[in-house]
């Protein structure tokens, strides 16, 4: 089936929608919601007393997203790019976020930061969790260093795991396959007892994939296809002690067999290995008036590469982040914390291994009168480059019950990676954080019960002291970045309809290796991207939805002729129908999105393939 077959399709099944509408249907909402209670900001607030910019994608998204992977859901959101969402699923996953480099987000796992101290940018892999072992995702955007330390210089990402059941044991899974030789199946048993609870998942998935790489224009070689083959396992327990005490350990296991090719239009056989384990405990003592959280972690992270310059990269890091919040009366909340990180690169011939100390706290002033405030410091000792502090000022007006107001002025920095510090290649012990100032504004509307909303923020955030390598003198501090631009989001329904949407716009400078130099463009980042989802609960059982995207041109480098190459914009479209069954225990999915060719960190070849299938069911079985 072509596009234009798809698209007449998906057509037909709207205006059939329009006879079938159920005035009490639900619908699909990412967007905010008052009353949700966001724990990222380690407050527990409700996004009505916030000024920070937060998103929410539900469990009723996530449901309806079985047919796509986490880079994929993310990069639907305003003003994230996450380069190879869309293309071989084996292809490396780096996040942009609002015009940020692929390292300055941070990933959080039940509110506790992943790291990969083995690669040179320390980001977290998304491909590292499969959506159906997810609950829902808190995403915040602007520096959040104050609360959650390094990298997290333009956003968060939080992933809430799904946890333990009610009283009982429910067995839930999904089955799915799709063309390209894909198939993917999760099998889950959750549950619990008085005092116990417990959620323990199994992921397999496996696909032939696409060639990684573009055939030359002119040629008419066959490459081979470049798929993957990955398992992952989650289990998390939840252990009350007694009315004011709980303990949640957990453990993750995620294996990785990726094929890759040799260039953006060379084809090769190569492959890496990747496997990541990861362990810890939240525990948590409540009391009337404040409670007590530590979180603890150990993940190690390997990547055995096979290719022409075979590398293995190995990187362990444990955290204990301790904090306690307390309510100063029923306006003000307090929050004091300390972080420490030890980071270890095992792969290394020396083993070097460094370590960052952190001490923090922040002032929640909220519902006073129309007036809310946070305000919080944070400071940090690096084992290496000494003492730095970052700071957040966020004020938020409810001008009336519908339009609210808000802003932040915060600081932020990412640390020097262990590569940078102690690596083979370019390595430098004096190298300095990267720091940024942030600043954010913006307007949210809300009218007729949440039925119609609009959100509009912009920011600009100034990045001194930014790590490059410099060859042939290695990884130097730099002078400054900048980075601008602005995000446009509404959201309306009506009746069985629902409608999503979001314009991003983006500038900036930043160093690139092509032409050695600060230029003004980001790389591999449209200035213009905007996308539009519909969705519609045709009858009790049928729910269906469109999803529509657009990325505007951009450039990369070529780094055969050594050139910066402009590329044009591109357009992704994406069909998905569910239908339940068995008192809708039972549902079957339907899903197809356009997959592309894209070789990235390369001169980029898009072609699109067209339409990549995915058909499957969901069950849970009490």
């Amino acid at each position: 089936m072509n596009k234009k077959s798809m698209l007449t399709v998906a057509g037909l099944g709207l205006a059939q929608l329009m006879i079938g509408q159920v005035a009490n249907a639900q619908t699909q909402d990412s967007l905010q919601l008052k009353d949700v209670v966001i724990s990222a900001t380690k407050n527990d607030q409700k996004q009505s007393q916030t000024g920070k910019v937060v998103t929410i994608i539900s469990r009723e998204v996530l449901d309806r997203s079985n047919g796509k992977s986490l880079p994929e859901l993310i990069s639907e959101q305003a003003g994230i790019i996450v380069a190879g969402s869309s293309s071989n699923p084996g292809l490396n996953k780096s996040v942009f976020f609002r015009g940020a480099g692929s390292a300055y987000a941070v990933v959080l796992i039940d509110g506790i930061v992943q790291n990969d101290p083995s690669g040179n940018g320390g980001a977290f892999d998304l491909r590292l969790i499969s959506i159906d072992q997810i609950d829902h995702i808190e995403i915040l955007r602007g520096g959040q260093s104050t609360i959650y330390g390094s990298d997290a210089v333009a956003g968060v990402i939080n992933i809430i795991t799904k946890k333990g059941g009610p009283k009982g044991n429910t067995i839930y899974g999904v089955a799915s396959a799709g063309s390209y030789e894909t198939y993917k199946g999760t099998i889950g048993l959750n549950g619990g007892v008085e005092g116990f609870s417990y959620n323990i998942n199994y992921t397999h998935a496996k696909t032939d994939g696409i060639s990684e790489a573009a055939t030359p224009v002119g040629s008419t070689a066959t490459f081979d296809k470049d798929g993957f083959k990955t398992d992952a396992l989650n289990a998390n327990f939840g252990i009350k002690l007694d009315n004011h005490f709980s303990v949640n350990p957990f453990v993750r296991y995620y294996y990785g067999n990726y094929k890759f090719d040799g260039g953006a239009f060379t084809d090769a056989n190569n492959y890496s290995i990747l496997k990541n384990f990861a362990a810890g405990t939240n525990a948590k003592y409540e009391f009337a008036t404040g409670k007590v959280t530590l979180n603890y972690s150990f993940e190690s992270t390997r990547n055995d590469a096979h290719s022409q310059y075979p590398s293995v990269n190995e990187g362990r890091v444990s955290l204990l982040d301790l904090f306690y919040n307390q309510k100063l009366g029923n306006k003000l909340d307090l929050l004091v914390g300390i972080d420490n990180r030890v980071m270890k690169l095992s792969s290394a011939t020396n083993k070097p291994e460094t370590n960052i100390f952190a001490a923090y706290g922040s002032l929640f002033l909220h519902d006073l009168s129309v007036f809310n405030l946070e305000v919080g410091g944070r400071y940090n000792k690096h084992e290496q480059y000494g003492e730095n502090y970052t700071y957040s000022i966020t004020p938020s007006i409810n001008i009336i019950k519908e339009i609210k107001l808000f802003g932040t002025v915060s600081t932020a920095f990412k640390v020097p990676t262990l590569n940078m510090l102690f690596g083979q290649f370019g390595a430098n012990l004096d190298l300095k954080p990267e720091k940024s100032q942030n600043y954010e504004a913006g307007v949210n509307f809300s009218f007729a019960d949440d039925k119609f909303s609009l959100r509009l923020a912009g920011y600009k955030r100034d990045l001194t002291d930014a790590i490059i390598y410099a060859y042939p003198n290695g990884y130097i501090n730099q002078v400054s970045q900048k980075t601008k631009g602005f995000e446009v989001e509404p959201a309306i329904k009506f009746g069985v309809f629902n409608i999503n949407g979001y314009y991003a716009y983006v500038e900036g400078n930043e160093f690139n290796f092509v032409d050695n130099a600060v230029a003004d463009y980001l790389f591999r980042r449209p200035k213009h991207t905007f996308g539009i989802t519909a969705g519609a609960q045709a009858t009790s059982n049928l729910y269906v939805s469109a999803n529509y995207r657009y990325f505007g041109k951009r450039t990369d480098g070529n780094f055969t002729t050594y050139t910066v190459d402009n590329l044009p914009a591109y357009k992704l479209l994406n069909a998905y129908a569910e239908y339940a069954l068995a008192k809708k225990r039972v549902k079957l999915f339907f899903d197809a999105k356009n997959i592309l060719n894209e070789k990235y960190n390369e001169i980029i070849g898009y072609n699109s393939l067209g339409f990549n299938f995915n058909t499957g069911v969901i069950f849970n079985i009490h």
